[in-house]
C-alpha cells in the first residue's frame, strides 16, 4: 500500500500538521519540529507533545509514515570542528524533539565538504556524528536523503549513501530517502521504464531496498543532469507523469511516506488524488 502525502506547515505548533495532513487527504507527512532556518528554538511543550499524539490516534497517522526533515542550517561533514559541533548539538536536539513527539525518523541532508576538505573526510566527519548521536537518542533513526550534487553537498550519487551507511556502527538506526527531483537532476534516469528499472536495480545493488524508509515526490524544473534542485508540480516538469505512473507502481516502494515538496502547496490534495489515481 502507498502512503501519500505533504510536508505540511506547524504554524500555530508542531500539533497542527496531523489535521493540516488531514485536510489534503494525506496518508502520511512530513515536518519540520523547529524553524529550520534558525539555530535557536524554544522547547517543545508537554502540551503540544501531547496534543500532537492525540491527533496522530484521531487522524490514524502511524508514526512510521511520518518523516520529519532537519534544519538546514546543519552541516554533520562540516570541515571546521566548533561549526560541526554546532550542527551536531542542533542535531541531537532535532533527535530528541522527534523522540518526544513519538517519531521514529528523521531525514537529513547528509552535508557538504564546502571544498576544503576530501568527500572522504567529509563522510567520515557525517558517519561519526550520526555514530555518536544516535547513542544519545535510542528511539530515533537517521534518514539520509540523496541530493541534487548542487555546489559541494554529498549525497548525491549511490555510491556516497552507501558509503556513509558502511561507516554507521548500528545499521538498524540508518535509512535512505530518494528524492525524485534529486534522483534525476543528480544524473540518474527515471523517464521511461527501462531508464527508472535500471537505476532502481543500481540503487538496490548499491545501497539496497532494505535501507529505503521514504521517498520525496517532485517533478523537476531543472533538467536531467543539471545538478540543480528547483522542484516542480507532478506531471508539469522535466520527469513528466511516466515516472510517478512508475513510482505509484513499484511493490518495492510500499509501506514508506510518500512526501510531496511540489512548489503549490494550494494544489498538494489535487496531487495526492492524482498519485492515488495512477496505482493500478
Amino acid at each position: 500500500m502507498k502512503y501519500i502525502g505533504a510536508h505540511v506547515s506547524t504554524s500555530g505548533g508542531v500539533e497542527n500538521a496531523p489535521e493540516n495532513a488531514s485536510n489534503i487527504d494525506a496518508k502520511a507527512f512530513a515536518l519540520f519540529t523547529k524553524n529550520q532556518r534558525r539555530w535557536e528554538a524554544r522547547s517543545l511543550t508537554q502540551t503540544s507533545i501531547d496534543k500532537f499524539k492525540e491527533q496522530l490516534k484521531r487522524l490514524d497517522f502511524n508514526p512510521l509514515h511520518i518523516l520529519p526533515h532537519d534544519s538546514y542550517l546543519i552541516n554533520l561533514g562540516h570541515p571546521d570542528p566548533q561549526k560541526r559541533e554546532k550542527s551536531y548539538v542542533a542535531f541531537v536536539d532535532e533527535l530528541l524533539r522527534c523522540a518526544l513527539l513519538g517519531l521514529k525518523y528523521l531525514n537529513i541532508h547528509p552535508g557538504s565538504h564546502l571544498r576544503e576538505i576530501s568527500e572522504q573526510e567529509c563522510m567520515e566527519n557525517i558517519a561519526m556524528c550520526i555514530n555518536k548521536a544516535i547513542k544519545e537518542v535510542s528511539s530515533v533513526s537517521v534518514v539520509l536523503e540523496n541530493t541534487a550534487g548542487q555546489g559541494s553537498n554529498l549525497g548525491y550519487r549511490f555510491e556516497q549513501l552507501a558509503t556513509i551507511i558502511d561507516l554507521i556502527e548500528d545499521k538498524s538506526r540508518i535509512g535512505v530517502c530518494l528524492d525524485t527531483c534529486h534522483t534525476f537532476v543528480s544524473g540518474y534516469d527515471i523517464r521511461t521504464p527501462d531508464t527508472y528499472q535500471k537505476t532502481m536495480d543500481e540503487f538496490e545493488k548499491i545501497v539496497g531496498f532494505k535501507y529505503l524508509k521514504g521517498m520525496h515526490i517532485n517533478d523537476s524544473k531543472a533538467e536531467f543532469a543539471s545538478k540543480k534542485d528547483r522542484h516542480h508540480s507532478i506531471g508539469k516538469g522535466f520527469i513528466g507523469l511516466e515516472t510517478f505512473k512508475l513510482v505509484m507502481n513499484d511493490p518495492r516502494l510500499d509501506d514508506i511516506p510518500m512526501i510531496l515538496e511540489t512548489i503549490d502547496s494550494k494544489i498538494w490534495k489535487e496531487e495526492i488524488a492524482l498519485l492515488y489515481g495512477l496505482i493500478k
